[in-house]
């Protein structure tokens, strides 16, 4: 079977795991956990960065840093993983959904001003497979209504928006580096933040409450409790793993778009011939092969799709399950006017193998069983 997905794994990691044993540290904020962050930050142009236990801890701290109030609103996506609006809900915002765009999948820039009232906060945005949503028009919209805008940039890492770094663009950005995504430490994330002012309060977010950090740099003789927090470091043996992979980050996303190209010259004849629809890069967009998907006709043809494939050794699978539909969406939030393509364009979505180290021969497998389908 070709497996949809593999985690990655250099070849670096086992000694740098090692390593951070030696040193004694294997809590969080040691050397790799920094060396991560600074990794980030220089190649990013990013404030700062901060590693997080999960992508979905890094939008906690996002949302919590937000200051949310009872009565609230947060606008973004259906079309996104539970974590995108539970880190909301926890901030203590109401949903508003609005539709997407079924070019990129990403939110629909057009349908943000309707959805605005004199409760909204904040607007979160999805890079979906690490393509842009359109960040000039979104940061126009936030300056004019004086919001806040969050990035999860979750699939995200090593994407661009007109020479910016994904996550680098709103006021907060976040990335996962679960096993799933192009960068792995098993379970992490971190948070980009892009107002200095937030700084202190996040570092005192991140470390239970304390000024813990202050303390370590020697800027306050001892630590103590001053506001709110949890504890959202990692491991430094997560942080080991994931630095090997920065280490070679270039070389990740050289292959991944290697497979991710061939995929596209294979597949276009299938939608020049109208059977599929394939990914849409727009201009000013640079792309991280996160992943490779088609949309086909029909929920029954997806699910025919996947079956032919599944039966020819290739895991192939469908994505998200639209949150304004699902029990706690109905329960957190409401869907702001029309669903034409939420709904619709998520139920065509199957998304194929692609992974860092997909050989040229199962890459071929998976095409050709592709084809032979739509033959």
């Amino acid at each position: 079977m070709i497996n949809f997905n593999v985690p990655p794994c250099c070849g670096d990691e086992l000694g740098y795991l090692e390593q951070a044993i030696k040193n004694r540290k294997i809590c969080g904020d040691g050397e790799f956990t920094k060396k991560c962050n600074q990794w980030m930050e220089n190649r990013f142009s990013a404030q700062k960065v901060l590693l997080t236990t999960s992508g979905t801890t890094a939008l906690d701290m996002a949302t919590l840093l937000c200051d949310f109030q009872e009565g609230d609103e947060v606008i973004l996506p259906s079309f996104t993983f539970s974590s995108t609006a539970t880190s909301a809900v926890l901030g203590g915002a109401k949903l508003v959904f609005v539709d997407i765009r079924p070019d990129t999948m990403n939110i629909d820039e057009t349908k943000i001003e309707a959805a605005i009232t004199p409760r909204t906060k904040a607007i979160i945005v999805v890079h979906y497979a690490g393509v842009a949503c359109e960040m000039d028009t979104i940061m126009e919209i936030a300056k004019r209504y004086d919001l806040k805008v969050i990035e999860d940039a979750a699939q995200g890492v090593m994407s661009s928006y007109k020479g910016k770094a994904l996550g680098t663009i709103g006021d907060f950005g976040c990335y996962s580096f679960h096993e799933t995504k192009n960068y792995s430490m098993g379970e992490g994330g971190a948070l980009l933040i892009n107002n200095p002012l937030y700084n202190e309060r996040a570092e005192i977010l991140r470390e239970k409450g304390t000024n813990r950090a202050k303390f370590f740099r020697g800027q306050v003789d001892k630590y103590t409790w001053v506001d709110f927090g949890d504890s959202y470091l990692p491991s430094e043996l997560n942080a080991a793993y994931l630095w090997a992979q920065l280490q070679r980050a270039d070389e990740i996303n050289g292959n991944r778009l290697c497979s991710w190209n061939a995929y596209w010259n294979a597949f276009s004849p299938l939608q020049d011939a109208g059977k599929v629809t394939l990914p849409t890069v727009p201009e000013g967009c640079v792309h991280n092969a996160h992943m490779f998907y088609l949309k086909c006709k029909s929920l029954e043809e997806r699910t025919a799709l996947i079956s032919y494939l599944k039966e020819r050794g290739v895991m192939a699978v469908f994505h998200y399950i639209p949150l304004h539909s699902a029990p706690a969406g109905l329960k957190y939030g409401r869907f702001h006017g029309d669903d034409v393509y939420t709904t619709a364009d998520s139920d065509r979505l199957v998304r194929l193998p692609l992974y860092y180290g997909l050989t040229e021969e199962d890459r071929n497998t998976v095409i050709k069983a592709v084809c032979s389908f739509y033959a």
